[in-house]
């Protein structure tokens, strides 16, 4: 038996936020050395200088982050629907992508992200680790989420035969969420089976090489997998609400708060633009990912993107998922999910 453990990703993201803390504490010092060497005349133009963060004129760089999934900012970058608006407000943008939300996260602390979205699991850890982001809107109920996948000639038949079987997923994801809540329910735990840490394309590969007995995956993954033969989907009763939160980086969003609501503004145009343009969204989809658009079109036909506050049943659902991390230690702080959403952008947005 294998128990998921965390320490490794804390650990991570803890050095590199101490190493960024003190950095900017070293600027500081070495700023003020500087000034008291020079002449009253040059403090005095160091101080004028100090007095902008940015010199008038120079633009502001946006990190957006695109994280795994057939995600509206795919159809926002290939469009420059952000390049087209943020260069009105002096912006520029610069894109990253991600194959889940624990790398993305660590790239937040690091200070390379500004924008983007996570899943219920990252959110849920960043949150309980008390990581510099907070949350800007909804994005996806979640009632597609993940799913288990497992050979077709599998013996395992329903979620009670996979009791010491080994399945890959990404941990502290919304996969690593929905294996054990469903678990929960068929009178399981998390430490009954034997859990590999693998992204997505890590898990495809072990998977068609039989290393794996099963597979938490998430779309297009479950549809592409299914549609070709290599896989089917071990059905349940429980039904497992995986939200996806719009995320903001806490000290950008202090410093440009026109910039975050502009970025939901654009979101929701992007969502727009999606429902209106079906096949247009589906070819630009599937050029990026390479995914046939047959495929595409089955995996958007399943659900759909959107923008809005957090409603009550996504706020229950986050709870739930962080009362029953924190029950089986998989993360180290109790939280109270509502406390760290903020909704006062995506209500300035959606006016």
């Amino acid at each position: 038996m294998v128990k998921w453990t965390r320490a490794g990703l804390v650990m991570a993201l803890a050095v590199i936020l101490t190493f960024v803390v003190a950095a900017c504490g070293d600027k500081k010092a070495d700023s003020k050395d500087q000034a008291s060497g020079a002449s009253s005349q040059t403090t005095e133009g160091a101080a004028a200088s100090d007095a902008s963060s940015k010199p008038s004129g120079e633009k502001v760089k946006v990190n957006i982050a695109i994280n795994g999934g057939l995600s509206p900012l795919i159809i926002a970058q290939a469009k420059g629907f952000y390049e087209e608006a943020f260069s009105k407000l002096n912006a520029e943008i610069s894109w990253s992508k991600f194959p889940s939300g624990p790398p993305l996260l660590e790239s937040l602390v690091a200070g390379r992200v500004d924008l983007s979205f996570l899943g219920d699991g990252a959110t849920i850890a960043g949150i309980s680790n008390k990581l510099p982001f907070e949350v800007i809107g909804l994005n996806s109920e979640g009632k597609s989420g993940a799913r288990l996948l497992v050979p077709p000639t599998s013996s395992i038949q329903k979620l009670e035969d996979v009791k010491g079987k080994t399945i890959g997923l990404p941990k502290g994801t919304v996969a690593n969420v929905y294996l054990i809540k469903v678990l929960a329910a068929a009178g399981l735990s998390i430490s009954d089976v034997n859990i590999i840490n693998l992204q997505m394309e890590d898990a495809q590969a072990a998977f068609e090489s039989g290393k794996l007995d099963g597979w938490v995956a998430w779309d297009p993954y479950i549809t592409q997998n299914v549609n070709t033969g290599k896989a089917r989907v071990i059905e349940t009763d429980t039904e497992v609400l995986s939200p996806t939160s719009l995320i903001a980086h806490t000290k950008f969003a202090e410093e440009h708060p026109e910039l975050v609501v502009e970025f939901l503004k654009v979101y929701k145009q992007t969502v727009d633009y999606e429902l209106a343009h079906e096949d247009e969204a589906a070819q630009i989809f599937s050029e990026q990912t390479k995914l046939p658009v047959d495929t595409v079109k089955q995996v958007l036909a399943n659900s759909s993107p959107i923008l809005s506050t957090y409603t009550q049943a996504a706020l229950d659902a986050q709870q739930a998922s962080s009362d029953i991390l924190y029950e089986n230690k998989f993360i180290k702080n109790q939280i109270t999910f509502k406390d760290a959403v903020n909704d006062t952008f995506v209500t300035e947005a959606l006016k």
